[in-house]
């Protein structure tokens, strides 16, 4: 063995160092891969001599040589076909076809029969490790290179096909770097840098603090033309603001899908730090098919039918469910008891934590899933409890039973619970303006600002990632304020769990009212936003 390239193995969204070595040995002819390699890598044995053959090298078939590829470390299961490059690099200077490239160089990437360069999943996390390395370089398909410029201390080299590669890595024609797009997640910002203070905000009326860009209709802008239910809007402008959990009960027709779906437009753009966060899950999930500046906050809407892996993420190949999917965004459950109870009661830890722990036999990994949940349900199976012009038909055994689908102690985590009524139909009901939108959304921005301001010293993003230990420290209250929400949480009997909420919920709605000290007014109003005596207070 004389010669190793480097590569990188994907363990759930992030990547571990893989060394692609190569011996040769005079015999008949052989090309044989170790190193616990799936199908996918035993295959890319035809894939790599095509690909040499039709570059204009000479194939290993050719040789009367016995090649032995090791993927080391020999006991990490390699997946997937971004072993070609790598490996048909390593063949090409054992054959002394190329000069030895350097030792600070990291290949991947999957080769055609044509020798072109395909889409190859990781590209970002494999970025990271190699900075986390100190390599010099790191070289991929040109289709991934914009995604892997997002890490800054690492040249990322695109190719297209494998002479260019070649190419590259003689000198005899370099390829460019590729430089990260200015336009990444259009809030490419943060506090830290552009040295904001909370004085230094968007005022609302600031029409360039609009930073999405100029569409004529935008998810956002469903929320303008939402007539009437202003108590729900409300409580999703809180729940926006502070990234808190949101649980809607409504006859059917009330509009409760429409107003989760709105969110997505009312939700500030991401931070570098947090495009990078979302980008690596995507691209480890092989959903990053389209230019990195188009990233937007997530927004995903799983069917009640989901698997509990789809949604929580596993199989027999750990991949990221939904709520690591919904990362740093919304993740809208629509008819929430209609979900598996495995499922919905799965929810407890990213919930609490904004992480997923999988266990499988192989291993455990965990992946990032701090997320807002917008649940939506009806008061009853037939959806008409509580409705002043419709009965309803189900008993009231029925009625329990549908209420307790959604436990106790996952209901103890939603911050706020609103009751969405039908509205009448009236011609006297305009839509918002676009002034009053922008306002909202500047709004909402400043206050996200203002909270990164204030928890960036504990490395949180949004007022519901306090823990119970800061959440005194963080959440000040005035004396009548604290003593208003002890009343409260003692009268109904809520959980410590429940206070906690309470608080920072209070906490959001002071930012937004750009007020240092949480008032009663805060207290108030999020005690409003907690009660729920309606009907879906059977399954408290």
């Amino acid at each position: 063995m004389s010669h190793e390239i480097l590569s990188a193995a994907l363990g759930g969204i992030d990547a571990v160092p893989v060394r692609v070595q190569i011996d040769s040995n005079p015999g008949l002819h052989s090309f044989s891969i170790v190193g616990l390699g799936d199908k996918a890598v035993q295959e890319s044995i035809d894939r790599i001599e095509a690909a040499i053959k039709h570059s204009g090298f000479v194939p290993p078939r050719a040789k009367n040589k016995r090649f032995v590829i090791n993927l080391a470390p020999a006991d990490l299961k390699k997946e997937g076909p971004g072993y070609d490059l790598p490996i048909a690099i390593a063949y090409l200077q054992e054959t002394k076809q190329i000069k030895p490239i350097p030792s600070d160089v990291m290949l991947i990437g999957e080769l055609g029969l044509d020798g072109k360069i395909g889409h190859t999943n990781g590209i970002l996390a494999s970025t990271i490790l190699a900075h986390e390395m100190g390599l010099r370089e790191i070289i991929g398909p040109s289709c991934n290179a914009e995604e892997g410029a997002l890490v800054e201390g690492v040249n990322v080299i695109g190719g297209d096909s494998l002479v260019s590669v070649v190419a590259h890595l003689g000198d005899t024609a370099p390829l460019p770097v590729t430089r990260r797009c200015h336009r990444v997640g259009t809030g490419d910002m943060s506090p830290s840098d552009m040295n904001l203070s909370p004085g230094d905000m968007v005022s609302p009326g600031d029409k360039g603090g609009d930073t999405r860009g100029a569409k004529s209709v935008s998810p956002g802008d469903s929320f303008a033309y939402i007539k009437g239910q202003e108590t729900a809007k409300r409580a999703l402008i809180v729940a926006t603001a502070g990234g808190h959990n949101v649980l809607m009960s409504g006859m059917p027709g009330s509009g409760k899908t429409l107003l989760a779906r709105s969110v997505a437009g009312l939700l500030p753009p991401m931070t570098l730090q947090e495009t990078l966060e979302v980008a690596k899950i995507y691209s480890a999930a092989g959903l990053m098919k389209g230019s990195i500046a188009n990233i937007t906050r997530p927004f995903c809407a799983p069917h009640h039918t989901a698997s509990p892996a789809s949604v929580v993420g596993g199989g027999s190949t750990i991949r990221p469910g939904q709520v690591s999917l919904a990362h740093r965004g919304v993740l809208f459950m629509d008819e929430l008891p209609e979900f598996a109870r495995n499922v919905l009661e799965s929810l407890r830890q990213p919930l609490e934590d904004g992480i997923v722990s999988i266990s499988r036999a192989s291993g455990s990994l965990t992946l990032p899933a701090k997320f807002m949940l917008i649940g939506a349900m009806n008061p009853c199976p037939c959806g008409n409890l509580g409705d002043t012009h419709s009965s309803c038909s189900c008993t009231p055994t029925a009625i329990y039973k549908y209420a307790k689908r959604i436990s106790g102690p996952l209901l103890d985590r939603m911050d706020i619970q609103v009751f969405v009524s039908r509205e009448s139909v009236s011609s006297d009901t305009v839509p918002m303006s676009q002034e009053s939108l922008r306002a909202i959304r500047n709004q909402i921005r400043n206050t996200r600002l203002r909270q990164e301001v204030r928890l960036s010293p504990y490395g949180l993003v949004t007022n519901s990632e306090i823990s119970h230990t800061h959440v005194d420290a963080l959440c000040m209250a005035s004396p009548s304020a604290a003593k208003l929400l002890q009343h409260f949480v003692n009268q109904k009997h809520e959980s410590l769990r429940a206070y906690h909420k309470i608080q920072k919920v209070a906490r959001t709605i002071a930012d937004l009212d750009n007020e240092d000290l949480i008032l009663d007014r805060h207290v108030a109003e999020a005690m409003a936003l907690r009660i729920n005596d309606r009907p879906l207070s059977g399954g408290r």
